[in-house]
């Protein structure tokens, strides 16, 4: 792990946003006051990677991260390891009770390309976040946080861990940088090797087991099995051809049984009809009735005929029947024609009466008119008679007046005004009769209204009464004499009596004729009851002499007497019957007789292939026994076959089970020779050995030629060997505080010099104040040296003015009131 930008933003003393680039850097100093804030830089790299600091005490502290004064804080690292370039990136903020937490954290793959300054944006993928960032970082740098501060970061109060730790601690350090534990994951795969060998192996001999059976000498007995079997198909076509040979006798001899059941079936069948004996004595009765009938319809003609000539000589029935038709119109317009006057005289009375109530309500509306002009006129001059002066021209005619109306004289004041109220009074009073008369005048006219309109109507009405009396009376007048209703009435009933006649015998005629038709129907029904009798007769006949096999032929038909052909047939019946019953009974018994040869045949081929292992239905056909020899030859053919397969795979798991055990046993060993407690102790022990001599040669420079480091062969403690002392070997832990730095830092040295997994850089945090000048000459010197390979970063903490001289570049770190500051410098 090799720095390259570190930025702290509220982190510890710095307060403010602050960057410490590394790129270009191999061997730096972090140089200012006590309490500057030098070792904050260091733990901000610790805390970025980790997320907390050695000096806090418990890995889980991290209330020294955030600024005493700020809520939220953040710290950035961007580095390389394995050379690749990541950054990761963690924040604090201060809760509600004070309380200082891990809000976020993120750690991501950068692209190397980027510059440093935009280094956090130019991400090429994230690896983790929140609680997985830092054993992800644990992986990319390949040591635990309490390794880490071992031999990459010293800082102060622990730079002496690796020197006084227990052998196991320091075992696990070297696991770790040695990659040590890669032998442990071999032994590991090589357990599960052998267990997956041993399961390989375990299953292939189970599918062994299974094939137990597939022996050498399995497969020569199914061999002589499959010979046998081939041998056997050979000679069966002469038994199949034998076994067919019987079941076409049998076949023979039952065509035959049925051929004579199918007869005998016939002849026992054969039954007259039961209408043949009738049928002669309905066919004559059915003559009879039908010459009976057709003497009856001849009379019944002749009646029909008779009574149609006595209609016809009564003449035209039309000539009465016009004559009462005239006779009764004349009657009814006469009616009609009396009816219209007594009408049209009726409306006459009723006209004059309308005409008398018109002018009467003619000269109601005039009285009533006059009665309004004159109480108008009165109401008019009374009015105008106050209003007239003498001399003044009147309203009316337009002359001086030259006289008023008299007016009734009054002897005083009183009695005028008495005069002028009763004026008034009448003139009120005239108003209302004026009213009242208009009144009058309206009503009147309204009657005069009614009255015309009646009066009207009476007169269309009686118009139209009287036209159609006058047009009734001309119709009247038009027809012919009236002629004798008797004598047309008589006629008429003539008539009747003779249509009455001649239907009587229409009737009588249809009805002896549908009788006839009855009778020569039912003969026609006997006659084709005797046809059928024929035909089923002559078809009964037809088919026994197809059956044939009869000794003696059917009788010939006698087509004169139907009953006795059916009789002389039911005769010969009843001999050919017998005689086929005793054709039934020998087929019968020559069936059985093959059947037993056939059933004899088949059983003895039964055994046989019985004896081979073939089984076969009881009453298997020839093909079935053919067919079930073959499926014996094919199935042993195919046994055959899965032997032979099965013992080529029998022996291939007899290979397969000697190879996994093989391989079941190198594993074995492999892993027996792997375990943990034997060859990673010694593979350490042997590092720690390269280690410590390293260390020595170091230290041995440091003290000038005064100190060894050893290990202690019972215990494996790190020892010193004290020169000074006559080579006494005693506990590093006996040193004093500038003895144990310089043995501290010989041993970091070496470990940063000989273990060369991914320790790109080492920091220093305590100590150069307690060197005097020569060694710490010496010091300087050596880690001059090493950073001049470029192999690795190196880094101090010193306030020492003398060391810090010599680094080519210092980061001067300083505080005041607004907290930490660093600045880059260099020589």
């Amino acid at each position: 792990m090799r720095p390259l930008l570190l930025n702290l933003d509220h982190f510890g003393s710095f307060r403010e946003p602050a960057a410490v680039d590394f790129s270009d850097t191999e061997y730096f100093a972090l140089v200012g006051p006590t309490g500057a804030g030098k070792s904050t830089i260091i733990d901000a790299i610790c805390f970025a990677l980790y997320g907390t600091v050695p000096r806090w005490g418990k890995e889980n502290v991290i209330s020294h991260a955030l600024a005493p004064s700020a809520a939220a804080g953040k710290v950035g690292l961007v580095f390389e390891s394995g050379g690749r370039r990541y950054g990761v990136v963690r924040s604090m903020a201060r809760d509600n009770k004070g309380a200082v937490r891990t809000k976020a954290a993120r750690l991501d793959e950068l692209d190397p390309e980027a510059p440093l300054a935009q280094a956090y944006e130019a991400v090429l993928k994230s690896l983790a976040e929140g609680e997985h960032v830092t054993p992800e970082v644990q992986r990319l740098t390949g040591l635990e946080y309490k390794f880490f501060t071992q031999c990459v970061v010293l800082p102060q109060g622990r730079f002496a861990e690796f020197l006084h730790a227990a052998p196991r601690e320091r075992q696990d350090l070297l696991v770790q940088l040695l990659d040590a534990d890669v032998y442990e994951r071999i032994r590991q795969r090589a357990a599960g090797e052998e267990e997956a060998a041993k399961s390989a192996a375990a299953f292939a001999r189970g599918q062994l087991d299974r094939l137990s059976g597939a022996s050498e000498e399995a497969e020569r007995e199914a061999a002589d099995r499959l010979a046998a079997l081939r041998r056997l198909a050979g000679t069966m076509d002469t038994d199949l051809d034998l076994l067919r040979a019987r079941e076409a006798e049998i076949r023979r001899a039952e065509q035959e049984r049925a051929s004579v059941a199918e007869r005998q079936s016939a002849l026992s069948s054969l039954r007259m009809p039961s209408a043949v004996p009738t049928l002669a004595t309905a066919r004559r009765a059915a003559e009879e009735s039908i010459g009976t009938l057709t003497d009856e319809v001849a009379a019944l003609e002749a009646d029909d005929r008779a009574a149609d000539e006595a209609l016809a000589a009564l003449g035209d029935r039309a000539e009465p029947m016009s004559a009462l038709s005239a006779l009764e119109a004349r009657e009814r317009l006469t009616a009609e024609a009396g009816k219209a006057r007594a009408a049209a005289s009726t409306a006459g009375a009723s006209l004059e009466g309308t005409k008398a109530a018109f002018v009467a309500a003619e000269q109601a509306v005039a009285a009533a008119e006059h009665e309004r002009e004159r109480l108008r006129d009165a109401h008019a001059a009374a009015g105008l008679a106050h209003r007239l002066a003498v001399g003044e021209p009147c309203p009316v005619c337009l002359r001086p007046v030259t006289e008023l109306p008299t007016e009734p004289s009054a002897g005083s004041s009183a009695e005028l005004s008495a005069g002028r109220a009763a004026a008034s009074r009448r003139g009120h009073g005239e108003l209302a009769d004026l009213g009242a008369a208009d009144r009058a005048l309206a009503a009147a006219r309204d009657r005069a209204a009614r009255a015309r309109s009646a009066h009207a109507k009476a007169e269309t009405s009686a118009s139209m009464l009287a036209g159609q009396a006058t047009r009734l009376e001309s119709e009247l007048a038009a027809l012919p004499a009236p002629g004798d209703r008797a004598r047309i009435e008589a006629a008429l009933a003539a008539f009747a009596k003779a249509d009455e006649l001649a239907n009587q015998a229409r009737t009588a005629v249809r009805a002896a004729r549908r009788r006839l038709d009855q009778a020569r129907a039912a003969a026609q029904q006997v006659e084709r009851q005797a046809e059928s009798a024929w035909r089923t007769l002559e078809s009964t006949r037809d088919r026994l002499l197809v059956l044939g096999s009869h000794d003696v032929p059917p009788p010939a038909l006698d087509r004169g007497d139907l009953h006795r052909a059916w009789t002389e047939l039911l005769g010969w019946r009843d001999q050919a019957a017998r005689a086929a019953a005793a054709a039934l009974a020998a087929r019968e018994a020559e069936v059985a007789e093959a059947a037993a040869r056939l059933a004899g045949d088949r059983r003895n081929l039964a055994e046989r292939l019985a004896q081979h292992g073939v089984t076969v239905p009881r009453e298997a056909t020839p093909d079935q026994l053919g067919a079930a020899v073959a499926g014996a030859v094919a199935r042993a053919d195919g046994a055959l076959e899965r032997l032979r397969e099965d013992r080529k795979r029998a022996a291939e798991l007899e290979r397969v089970v000697a190879e996994k055990e093989h391989e079941a046993k190198v594993a074995h060993e492999l892993a027996l020779r792997l375990r943990a407690n034997a060859f990673e102790r010694w593979l350490c022990a042997e590092a720690l050995e390269v280690l410590v001599a390293g260390a020595s040669d170091t230290l041995r420079e440091l003290s000038d030629g005064q100190y060894e480091l050893a290990l202690a062969d019972r215990t494996g403690d790190i020892e010193v060997i004290d020169h000074g002392e006559a080579g006494m070997r005693r506990s590093a832990r006996t040193l004093s505080g500038g003895e144990t730095f310089q043995a501290a830092l010989a041993l970091a040295l070496a470990l940063s010099g000989a273990v060369a997994r991914g320790l790109d850089s080492i920091f220093l945090d305590e100590g150069f104040g307690t060197l005097d000048p020569a060694t710490l000459d010496t010091v300087a010197t050596t880690l001059e040296r090493l950073a001049s390979g470029r192999e690795r970063m190196i880094g101090v903490v010193t306030h020492v003015p003398a060391l810090a001289e010599r680094v080519p570049v210092r980061f001067e770190v300083r505080r005041d009131a607004k907290g930490s500051h660093v600045r880059k410098a260099g020589l």
